[in-house]
């Protein structure tokens, strides 16, 4: 824990709208109920291997991904704890492929909640760590139902952005605009704990993240700037840096946020003229790039900023290359120059 005080996810959240007086407390209301959503799926995750929420559905995202029992289970926990609190106007997930409406029989909010309800769920059944991505948006709109236009948004509109990894312990970092924070769950009480005040990521890491299984479709920038961390240069005292890579998004970033260093997923150029991207900007890259900021890192597309990406579909993808400031800037020099 952070100091000699023991403060709540909640008593947090309370005391950074007391530094804004013109704040209504619609926001804080909004990240409690977030934060009761975690627990439920935290709950579940840890359980897994003991109820029958392992293995697939039989069905198909609309990504064309097999849906896991506790992607399911995830995306329902977030809709039904988050549709009647009166703080939403709209929610999207990952997992829908329209918007998903606040029923007509709870009132409407002024903000906009867009998540991934399991990130890395691939996992598991591997027993590997896995979390749940959030971003949340002012309305557009001026009042009824919310709309479409309200989810698609730049980067740098986002009000608040998490994210909670489920792993040997489960985690919960947030930011709302004033720095990225970190809560871990104690299970004897129930609450999240601050345990990592005002993270900061350092300038530059020792290790990179990366699938090299994918080394053949990456363009001569990125091939080159990987080649070249795994080089010893003598001049300068370089050493290799060192590959680790989970393959689970929100683990490999928490790590890097935590310890410094860079996680890469680039686009796919086996046709050079329609490259490929793979992570969703509005549920993944987005709200880790808020959060990196306001830890002193950096978020990228290679030549374009993530926070700067106007969303022109809900389900639109993006390269994301993410993490240390000085790392980031670097692949942006080789991609640039490929």
């Amino acid at each position: 824990m952070s100091g000699s005080k023991i403060i709540t996810v909640q008593r947090h959240i309370i005391e950074q709208e007391r530094d804004h007086p013109e704040a209504t407390g619609e926001l804080t209301g909004l990240l409690w109920d977030l934060t009761i959503a975690a627990k439920i799926i935290s709950r579940e995750v840890n359980r897994a291997g003991l109820a029958d929420i392992l293995g697939l559905t039989g069905q198909e995202n609309i990504h064309g991904e097999e849906v896991k029992k506790l992607d399911e289970y995830a995306n329902d926990a977030i809709i039904k704890s988050m549709d009647h609190g009166g703080h939403l106007c709209v929610m999207a997930s990952e997992e829908n492929e329209d918007i998903i409406p606040i029923s007509d029989q709870y009132p409407k909010g002024k903000y906009v909640l867009m998540f991934d309800p399991l990130d890395g769920s691939s996992n598991i059944d591997a027993n590997v760590s896995v979390g749940t991505i959030f971003s949340v948006y002012r309305r557009k709109t001026t009042a009824g139902n919310g709309t479409l236009e309200d989810c698609l948004r730049k980067g740098v509109e986002q009000v608040a952005a998490g994210y909670i990894v489920y792993g040997s312990s489960t985690m919960l970092v947030y930011t709302a605009g004033h720095g990225s924070h970190g809560f871990t769950l104690d299970p004897g009480i129930g609450e999240f704990l601050l345990s990592h005040k005002n993270i900061q990521i350092p300038s530059r890491g020792k290790v990179y993240s990366i699938n090299e299984g994918n080394a053949n479709t990456w363009d001569e920038g990125t091939r080159k700037y990987i080649n070249d961390l795994k080089k010893v240069t003598p001049e300068t005292g370089q050493k290799p840096y060192s590959l680790r890579y989970i393959g689970s998004l929100v683990a490999d970033f928490h790590r890097n946020l935590l310890y410094g260093g860079i996680f890469l997923y680039p686009a796919d150029y086996i046709d050079p003229k329609k490259p490929k991207s793979k992570l969703r900007l509005l549920y993944e890259a987005a709200p880790l790039a808020f959060i990196v900021e306001q830890a002193g890192g950096k978020a990228s597309t290679g030549d374009t900023a993530i926070m700067e990406i106007k969303a022109e579909q809900l389900h639109q993808k993006t390269p994301l290359i993410i993490g240390s400031k000085e790392d980031v800037e670097k692949y942006e020099g080789y991609f640039k120059n490929k």
